[in-house]
């Protein structure tokens, strides 16, 4: 897991926690950016690899 104030990049092993796990991540990419959560984007980046960010709405 890498992350800084408005991303972080996860690897999830477990099919059985994605959304939960990635659901926490929006959260705390949301809170410590200080966006709403409508502006934050998950990209998966590879396999098992997701991106939670900050981006725009287009």
């Amino acid at each position: 897991m890498t992350f800084d104030s408005h991303s972080v990049t996860l690897k999830i092993w477990d099919p059985s926690t994605v959304d939960h796990t990635l659901e926490e991540a929006v959260s705390h990419v949301s809170t410590v950016a200080g966006a709403h959560r409508d502006h934050v984007r998950v990209t998966r980046s590879g396999p098992d690899v997701f991106t939670v960010h900050v981006g725009d709405l287009a």
